[in-house]
């Protein structure tokens, strides 16, 4: 029985760690993740879950550090008896979230790993219950789980990972993710972004006189009725399904993001954006000005930003983009994308503007 609890703990410690790290990778992530299924929550349990919905950042840097935290303390035994009954309840609440998600198919990813490692809501629960029925094994046992380390150390070692857990995840959120494991990270081109892998194949299910029938081409007899139709090399799908872009009059101006050099400033909401950063992003466009061209993408009504770059006095043209496209791009309110050809080839914090020279010297 003790080699059970032990791989018990350690396949739980691992998991944990492993999964907090990638989520203090990116904070801003689980906390949109957080907003979703408050926003969820608020309108099929009670109206009391929006009230957290404005602290979902400071919730997400609260429970991925303690992830990172929960998952040390499980691999070194340290104070067992509440270790193992915080991992309980967390992971019975990640249930909860998981099972509701796949049973009513409200949030199509939990982000359990982040960006990293995507699951389907069922696939999410179940890593839930293997975790669920790991943590039974040693649960039990937990007053007899000796700590590995002193006292004083296992202090030391468990106060260090949460400084540390924290420090990573507000750097993380005053810049940039330390990896982007994105769509639209450094390197990765949109427009291929957009394309299949290789011809998408369909299953078409048919019907015909109470039978039904599976073809790989669409039959011309009109005799067949319609029932379904399945995709059979889902992974094949495009990894950009929803980026498209528009002007003040509706018209689709996706394509004028991929010419030439151009410098995408993100604007996700007017209301939320960092004002002052736009000194110093007019000054950059104004240096750049007939060198790389500038596009502002925005996801607020054209009046709010009418509004908006008349009292920032941002003088570039601006577009609509869809607001979750936006929070992909960069998690930063305004945030900047230098494109080439499509191509993303640096992007920055509102915190991290490039000098014109610098941005200059990328595009060449």
């Amino acid at each position: 029985m003790t080699w059970l609890i032990r791989i018990a703990r350690v396949l739980v410690g691992g998991l944990f760690i492993f999964s907090g790290l990638i989520k203090i990778n990116d904070p801003v992530g689980t906390a949109i993740k957080l907003e979703e299924y408050f926003t969820v929550f608020s309108s099929d349990i009670a109206p009391v879950f929006g009230v957290l919905e404005p602290f979902s950042l400071q919730l997400s840097v609260i429970l991925v550090v303690l992830e990172v935290v929960l998952g040390v303390a499980v691999l070194i035994n340290y104070r067992m008896p509440v270790t193992t009954w915080v991992v309980l309840l967390l992971i019975l609440f990640f249930s909860f979230l998981t099972f509701y998600s796949a049973y009513f198919n409200k949030v199509t990813d939990c982000g359990c790993f982040g960006d990293a490692i995507k699951l389907t809501p069922w696939e999410s629960f179940i890593k839930d219950v293997v975790l669920l029925i790991l943590i039974l094994v040693f649960f039990p046992n937990r007053d007899q789980l000796r700590p590995m380390l002193s006292s004083g150390l296992g202090n030391l070692v468990v106060g260090l990972v949460t400084v540390v857990g924290l420090y990573l995840s507000v750097h993380a959120i005053r810049h940039l993710p330390f990896i982007d494991f994105r769509a639209y990270k450094p390197g990765a081109s949109i427009p291929m972004g957009m394309e299949p892998s290789e011809p998408l194949r369909h299953l078409y299910i048919m019907e015909k006189a109470g039978e039904t029938y599976e073809f790989e081409t669409y039959p011309s007899d009109t005799t067949y009725q319609y029932k379904d139709i399945k995709l059979l090399n889902p992974e094949a799908q495009p990894v950009i399904t929803d980026y498209s872009v528009w002007d003040t009059d509706g018209n689709d101006v996706t394509q004028q993001t991929f010419e030439g050099n151009t410098l995408i400033i993100v604007v996700h909401f007017v209301e939320k954006a960092n004002q002052q950063a736009f000194q110093q992003i007019n000054q950059l466009i104004e240096k750049i000005e007939g060198q790389v061209k500038v596009m502002v993408l925005t996801a607020s009504d054209q009046s709010s930003f009418e509004a908006f770059r008349h009292e920032v006095q941002l003088a570039a043209p601006y577009y609509f983009a869809d607001a979750t496209v936006l929070k992909t791009m960069i998690r930063s309110n305004p945030g900047l994308l230098l494109l080439r050809e499509g191509t993303v080839i640096d992007k920055w914090h509102f915190r991290d503007i490039p000098s014109a020279d610098d941005m200059m010297q990328t595009t060449l």
